[in-house]
């Protein structure tokens, strides 16, 4: 079994790699991305260092106003292309966007059986 101190680093380096990975796929350079994500790792480690916090398994996020935006449009017919130029982002970006977005909102593409009265 690892050590706390161990699982610390670990949390704080995945933390940092996950937003540096997360600024490459919006378009930015590798360095502000290596950048960012150690200000992420850092402020965790300041904010919320001598806590114990519990994730879920099953935790996910909702979905921000810019990626239901993002995803609204593309389900009215915009195109990758289109909302990368856009967004400012690169295709591959939107579209790791959308697949999210999809995860996160497991009913996003499922109808209502019941209609709601208006």
């Amino acid at each position: 079994m690892k050590s706390m101190e161990a699982r610390r680093n670990e949390l704080l380096a995945n933390a940092a790699s996950a937003a540096a990975t997360a600024a490459r796929a919006l378009g930015l350079g590798d360095d502000f991305a290596e950048q960012i994500g150690a200000a992420v790792a850092d402020t965790l480690a300041e904010d919320w260092g001598g806590q114990t916090i519990y994730f879920p398994q099953d935790a996910s996020f909702k979905l921000s106003p810019r990626e239901r935006e993002i995803l609204d449009a593309h389900r009215n017919g915009a195109t990758v292309p289109g909302l990368a130029k856009r967004y400012r982002m690169s295709e591959q970006g939107i579209r790791k966007l959308l697949a999210r977005a999809n995860f996160r909102d497991r009913n996003l593409n499922q109808m209502s059986l019941f209609r709601t009265a208006p």
